[in-house]
């Protein structure tokens, strides 16, 4: 059977055991071994080609568990609540999606979790949309596409893995995709949110309001210098060429945290909490690794390049699109990036695309359609505004909408300055 045909029937087997609530770990270990083995590999070739994709993301594996020092202790010392809280009572009532999402986009940019970006935010959305009158659909979308923005900025494991493993600076593939996110973020706020409020009057809902206690939490400032001080370390790179690696920069962020807020008593708990976060994420990667090895030796790659064509658009498209059909085969951003920059970066390369550009694509390619039901955050967000699934789902094309936006943006940039 031909290589590509044995991958995707292993990538499809692996989705079906995963929207039938099967591990996603094992789904995608699974799916490996049966594409493999279809596409005649041998079971010899079939378990060589999944240990040289888990080995050729252990680089980033390491640095993404150094990334839950910094995580752990913005969330366990109350310095992400205080961030959130700051900046929506700095913009007030008249401007609270964009309070919203302008809150969840800078938690995710200094390298919170998407979906725990949206959950600690919650308990403020919900107080708004007990006050105000405004719905949880609004209020959800205003979170998540925030948190999108966000995400394809920041220091999380999927601009990790992605810039890994096409060996590009962490901080150069942030800052190429800054525009896109800004332009996501007006765009959501100002014309995607009332095309929702247009087109679903149920988002009248509202919420039970939750109360939220703020007295103890850290100041804004204490909160943010963790954060700074790890975006000063990876941008000495590009300023200065003085190279600190993010698995030294995070880690020292998370301490400049602790010493900012002077939670010293939570120092064990914020790095444990880190850690658990961090590991859940990294037993995935080596599952994804192993699936992007199967890929990466067959000749799936090929046969979707020749799908495209070999214009200079098509090339363009490369990177993006199979972050987005990755992201659409796990529901995860992280694992979407994995997958692609892995098993396409080298194609996208040959194509002429630089490092850098290469990992941002993917990287914004793989938020199109990370929320699709069959992943986590699908049901971590929903919860987070007790919303159930049937009205989780109405938000699916708003989010596409946001992915798609971001996406566009920054293939826009891509070609001005690219």
């Amino acid at each position: 059977m031909n290589t590509a045909l044995g991958a995707i029937i292993g990538l499809v087997l692996a989705i079906v055991l995963i929207i039938r609530r099967f591990s996603p770990v094992y789904s995608l270990l699974l799916g490996a071994v049966v594409g493999g083995l279809l596409g005649g590999m041998g079971l010899d070739g079939t378990v060589g080609n999944m240990i040289s994709g888990v080995k050729d993301i252990t680089p980033a594996i390491i640095r993404i568990i150094a990334a839950g020092v910094l995580s752990g202790v913005l969330i366990k010392t109350g310095a992400a609540a205080s961030i959130s809280h700051t900046i929506v009572n700095r913009l007030g009532d008249k401007h609270v999606y964009l309070a919203l999402a302008l809150s969840t986009m800078l938690l995710t940019a200094v390298g919170v979790f998407v979906d725990v970006a949206v959950i600690t935010v919650a308990p403020i959305a919900i107080i708004i949309s007990e006050r105000l009158g405004i719905g949880k659909f609004g209020i959800l979308l205003a979170m998540i596409g925030g948190g999108k923005c966000g995400n394809i900025i920041s220091p999380n494991p999927n601009t990790i893995i992605a810039a890994e493993n096409f060996g590009a600076p962490l901080s150069s593939v942030m800052l190429a995709n800054v525009v896109a996110a800004v332009v996501g973020l007006i765009i959501t706020v100002y014309v995607i949110l009332p095309l929702l409020a247009r087109r679903d009057r149920s988002g009248s809902e509202q919420v039970a309001a939750q109360s939220v206690k703020d007295e103890s939490l850290p100041s804004f400032w204490a909160s943010i210098s963790g954060p700074v001080v790890v975006m000063v370390l990876l941008m000495l790179r590009p300023v200065a060429g003085i190279a600190i690696d993010p698995l030294i920069a995070l880690p020292i962020g998370g301490v400049v945290g602790i010493c900012a807020t002077r939670k010293w008593q939570l120092t064990v708990e914020s790095v444990s909490y880190g850690l658990e976060k961090m590991s859940v994420v990294a037993v995935l990667l080596v599952s994804t690794g192993a699936i992007a090895g199967i890929i990466k030796a067959s000749t799936l790659t090929d046969a979707l390049i020749a799908m495209l064509g070999d214009g200079s658009s098509a090339r363009v498209l490369l990177a993006p699109l199979s972050g987005a059909i990755m992201s659409a085969a796990t529901a995860s951003t992280t694992a979407g990036a994995t997958i692609a920059s892995a098993s396409f970066s080298q194609a996208i390369l040959a194509s002429g695309m630089s490092a850098v550009w290469g990992a941002a694509l993917v990287n914004v390619g793989a938020t199109v359609l990370d929320h699709l039901p069959h992943g986590s955050f699908f049901h971590a967000t929903g919860g987070a505004v007790e919303m159930g699934i049937k009205e989780r789902l109405k938000l699916i094309p708003y989010e596409s909408l946001v992915g798609l936006v971001l996406t566009a943006c920054s293939v826009v940039v891509y070609l001005i300055v690219g």
